[in-house]
């Protein structure tokens, strides 16, 4: 027997939402803030992922507000392939609303998206035997409309479908047609720990629906599990004829409530039939592979070194792309970054990230800074909650910002060339204290292996000509959790400019 582990698109890529052809397999994530927006992954075998672009990829398509808050934009995408095509809805709030847009190749192009006026998010599209399209979404419990897919506009009143089991946010539905019955699956409890996943089923729609007897179907609420916030699930059968689920979960670390940094990452778990029921589960760390054929991609590279007329598909930044602004035509061999505001917490901040995708990770960025430029490399979880490093003139500092406190840690004399920045990442059940300045006075009297409860460290430094890494501070990694800072993403590393024009000649991410 054959094993693979999970999660199967580890980093933060929640509320996965699945489709076949054939032998292919597609699956679209949701990605708030950040442009391009609708990730899209492809495989073979389920269990191996390789990301072939974005849905919403050009400025017709999404622009979100420069003051858009954290954790806005795009939510829960919906996947599908119908009649030759691949359609995806989704909700873009602080902006259109909800929209649907088509591709004959889910690579792109996608059309401009179609407005779809439902007063609700987590959209879901199912088509009846007679070709009727059926919208379900959250709205007040879960409601369902027919529509016409190509104009958006809805052929009559929406009807209350099902409200779940009388746990709070009924959300996330999907509906299918399988056999004699319409199945209603959705999640509730909150995306927190207590998220969980319920179904129905319906002779006819719009119902009425009759509930599994058992829901929740599936949560590790109140469990030891290492995953936790399990839900907001899609079935897929695979062409063998099993049974599949993707749906997004955490891996949480550190001591209570524990923390998790790299967001909602999607999960695969079998699904069963009994009674008529699909009831997936277990959901494990380790678990025993689909019985397909494996097929590998070649991993995503951990180093760019920005030699290409595009960024690749991995890149994102903030809420718009702005080409003035981002610039691989500039200075050969390098990204080139103008600053459109003076800090990272600023509406029109620049940031171009990449997600952190396993736990024990390394980030460096060779960074070349004008006289009156200052720029560098950061982790960000959102605009109040954030670490940096960055070098300006003849110094290189490190900055935390923690809510509403932006303190700068250390500084040092910074060499007169261009300079390797680094961040490194260490999960730990042991932690330094919550700040360590190198160097310092008082250091000796500081507490070894003061137990903090933060999932990890992250150690916030720069490299000298021999490849010594120089610390400059010692950071607990709760402060960049959900758990601490709220909202629905989860850790992008990448590169910055609050002043003036700054060339990077390459960056590199990879597990340490």
């Amino acid at each position: 027997m054959t094993f693979f582990d999970n999660p199967v698109i580890p980093g933060f890529s929640p509320d996965p939402s699945i489709c076949r052809v054939g032998e292919d397999y597609y699956v679209a994530t949701s990605s708030f803030e950040y442009v391009p927006g609708v990730p899209l992954w492809h495989s073979r075998d389920l269990v191996n992922w390789r990301l072939l672009g974005h849905a919403l990829d050009r400025p017709s398509q999404l622009t979100l507000p420069e003051d858009a808050p954290a954790s806005c934009g795009v939510y829960a995408p919906t996947l599908r392939h119908h009649d030759g095509r691949f359609w995806m809805i989704t909700t873009v709030v602080a902006g259109e609303g909800n929209i649907l847009v088509t591709a004959d190749d889910p690579a792109g192009p996608w059309s401009d998206p179609v407005p779809v006026g439902i007063p609700g998010i987590d959209p879901d599209l199912a088509w009846d035997d007679d070709g009727t399209c059926w919208c379900v979404y959250s709205n007040d419990g879960i409601r369902g409309v027919r529509i016409d897919p190509e104009s958006g506009e809805l052929l009559g009143e929406p009807v209350a479908m099902w409200s779940g089991s009388g746990l709070q946010y009924p959300e996330g539905p999907h509906l299918y047609r399988i056999g004699d019955w319409w199945y209603l699956l959705l999640s509730e409890g909150g995306t927190e720990r207590g998220h969980a996943m319920s179904v129905a089923r319906a002779r006819t729609l719009p119902g009425p629906f009759e509930p599994h007897p058992a829901n929740p179907v599936l949560s590790h609420r109140s469990t030891g599990h290492p995953v936790q916030n399990t839900g907001h699930g899609d079935l897929v059968q695979a062409h063998d004829g099993t049974w599949w689920m993707v749906l997004l979960g955490t891996r949480p670390r550190g001591d209570t409530p524990k923390f998790h940094g790299m967001g909602r990452e999607t999960f695969l778990a079998p699904v069963s039939w009994e009674d008529e029921w699909p009831l997936p589960g277990p959901l494990e760390l380790r678990a025993p592979a689909p019985e397909l054929k494996p097929h590998p991609w070649p991993g995503d590279p951990s180093r760019d070194d920005f030699d290409s007329t595009a960024l690749a598909p991995c890149w994102v930044t903030l809420r718009q792309h702005d080409p003035a602004a981002v610039r691989l035509d500039e200075r050969p061999g390098h990204l080139v970054l103008h600053a459109r505001a003076d800090g990272l917490e600023k509406p029109g901040a620049l940031f171009v990230g990449r997600r952190q995708r396993d736990p024990d990770c390394c980030a460096r960025t060779r960074v070349d800074v004008g006289e009156d430029g200052r720029g560098g490399l950061a982790v960000r979880l959102d605009e109040a909650h954030h670490y940096q490093v960055e070098k300006e003139g003849g110094l290189v500092r490190a900055v935390a910002r923690i809510g509403p406190v932006r303190q700068t840690v250390a500084e040092r004399v910074a060499p007169p060339r261009p300079l390797t920045l680094r961040i490194d990442v260490t999960t730990t059940d042991v932690l330094p204290p919550t700040v360590t300045v190198r160097p310092s006075d008082d250091e000796a009297d500081a507490p070894a292996g003061l137990r903090v409860g933060g999932p990890d460290t992250l150690r916030l430094g720069y490299e000298t000509e021999e490849g010594e890494f120089e610390i400059l501070a010692e950071l607990d990694g709760r402060y960049l959790t959900t758990e601490v800072a709220g909202g629905f993403t989860g850790r992008v590393f990448g590169m910055y400019a609050t002043r003036s024009a700054v060339a990077f000649d390459w960056f590199d991410l990879r597990r340490s």
